[in-house]
């Protein structure tokens, strides 16, 4: 029936980056339907307020998992604390990035190709696309043994465009000195999308369906002038609410998409449409 194709009851979802301003909410579009959710974060899910409110709301339902996604030791150790605690693993999201923001005063050197540092894109590739690797790897076979299973990797509308750098312009600098958004986003949310399709006919046959979202940017108190001009470039007018794409992740995550693999769902308010 329909309104049991929404239902996650007693399924374990993984959610990397679970600490952040959209772990919490993607959490929370688990715990909504019935789920159960490990928050998996370099920092512990009670470091900030809202990680503090989701404990005291869902109780044992959810709980938080230090761990460096980009170790394979912490990775596997992460799986087995995860099957000790739960018993299974439903679901994973890879939700995990850094994303380097280009703010007023931004260190231009930083930011452009041509000084791009080596470190830098190491340390977001390590995070964005190697740690979903590894959360997939060790995972993974954990759901195919079990004959279901849910992927979902978390792109971006950057996975699909590039970014419009003209956002970002100072008035006031040469153009060789201008910030721009860092090549490492678009890279590490572009290479999601071809591994999404790899894992989804990887596992097709063991009943693990593999998804991406890639959403537009989300209101979080951006300054005025960014927000003004992004949203010209939005037929909406208007940047993503925090809880917007609730929705789509429990869609995804529940036997509502069970027909879909290797998909990528573009939730944007019809910025790549122009």
């Amino acid at each position: 029936m329909p309104n049991t194709l929404f239902d996650l009851t007693d399924r374990v979802a993984v959610i990397t980056g679970g600490s952040g301003l959209l772990g919490i909410q993607h959490a929370r579009a688990i715990l909504g339907a019935g789920g159960c959710v490990a928050a998996v974060d370099v920092r512990a899910l009670d470091a900030t307020e809202p990680g503090r409110q989701l404990q005291s709301e869902f109780g044992d339902r959810v709980a938080g998992f230090v761990t460096d996604i980009t170790s394979p030791a912490d990775v596997a150790t992460l799986r087995d604390r995860l099957l000790f605690r739960f018993g299974r693993i439903d679901i994973l999201i890879n939700n995990a990035a850094n994303n380097p923001k280009v703010e007023p005063g931004s260190s231009v050197e930083f930011s452009r190709l041509e000084n791009f540092p080596l470190a830098q894109w190491q340390a977001d590739i390590a995070v964005g696309l190697t740690g979903a690797f590894l959360c997939s790897q060790a995972i993974g076979p954990v759901m195919a043994s079990a004959g279901r299973g849910v992927i979902l990797n978390i792109a971006s509308d950057l996975a699909v465009i590039a970014p419009d750098q003209r956002l970002y312009r100072q008035e006031g600098l040469e153009p060789d000195r201008q910030p721009v958004k860092p090549v490492t986003y678009s890279v590490v949310k572009t290479a999601l999308l071809g591994l999404t399709r790899y894992l989804a006919t990887y596992w097709a046959e063991q009943g693990v369906r593999v998804n991406a979202i890639s959403p537009g940017g989300v209101f979080n108190g951006q300054a005025d002038p960014f927000v003004v001009k992004l949203s010209q470039l939005i037929p909406m007018k208007r940047m993503a609410h925090v809880d917007e794409y609730q929705g789509a992740i429990l869609f995804l995550c529940s036997d509502a998409s069970s027909y879909m693999t290797g998909a990528n769902l573009v939730i944007d308010g019809g910025r790549t449409c122009w």
